[in-house]
């Protein structure tokens, strides 16, 4: 139970970040190259995350074979699902200029919008729950770099929703509902997957991992390149290092 209750507690904190930065963007007019900074710092940070936390632990528990498998199972899954969404108006969620339509431009893209954010966060907040199994610490590198990746999405989605016309009522609305399934979803994979086997950990780690690879080269380095262009590989790279710094410390 004491588990459970940690892995929620550390789900919710990483997914609060969500509604930090929605506060930010709905509430105050950021300049789109400060938020594009931001996003592209965080792409760097989950990169680090993916690579030496997710990635090589799976490794470390499972092999190769089990971490290939997951990997791309979850880009798949993810690519797949964020396709559909595309089409349904979730394309440009994540971006905080006039590309997101409205509801008026694309009936149902409200509800597209918000399972998008959905599919964004429940793979990072399954890998928080079950670095706790075996009654381990949680992972400080993941939650720190969800966190910290959060904060640029949130930002940048509820500006980009100002922009196309949604209430204040739903970004909030959205955002914490967002973070409370976070926390659901990181108690989830603490309390389902604690009898696994070390190599089905390492495949949904892998799984989790892949899922949050695509979702950094589908829609955070897009609104991160559209404003800051030649210095996106440069903050990337600062946000890897600090990350990685992190990890090693």
């Amino acid at each position: 139970m004491q588990g459970a209750l940690q892995a929620g507690g550390w789900g919710l904190l990483a997914g609060s970040a969500l509604v930090m930065g929605a506060l930010v963007g709905f509430l105050v007019p950021v300049p789109a190259p400060i938020v594009a900074s931001v996003m592209a710092f965080g792409s760097g940070v989950l990169l680090s995350a993916v690579s030496f936390d997710l990635i090589a632990e799976a490794h470390e528990k499972g092999g190769l074979t089990p971490t290939a498998i997951g990997a791309v199972i979850g880009a798949v899954l993810y690519a797949g699902a964020n396709a559909v969404l595309a089409w349904r108006g979730a394309r440009h969620r994540k971006r905080s200029g006039g590309q997101q339509p409205s509801e008026e431009q694309q009936p149902g893209s409200g509800s597209a919008i918000a399972l998008g954010a959905l599919l964004d966060g429940v793979p990072e907040s399954i890998v928080i729950g079950t670095s706790l199994l075996g009654g381990g610490a949680v992972s400080l590198v993941t939650v720190v770099a969800v966190f910290i990746s959060n904060v640029p999405e949130g930002l940048s989605s509820a500006s980009g929703m100002r922009r196309a016309g949604r209430g204040r009522g739903y970004v909030f609305g959205l955002w914490t509902g967002i973070a409370v399934i976070s926390a659901l979803a990181a108690v989830s994979g603490y309390t389902v997957l604690g009898g696994a086997s070390a190599g089905v950990l390492a495949g949904i780690t892998a799984l989790a991992g892949g899922a949050i690879l695509t979702m950094i080269a589908d829609t955070m380095i897009p609104e991160a390149y559209e404003d800051t262009h030649l210095l996106t590989g440069l903050i990337m790279v600062v946000g890897f290092l600090a990350a990685f710094a992190l990890s090693h410390a």
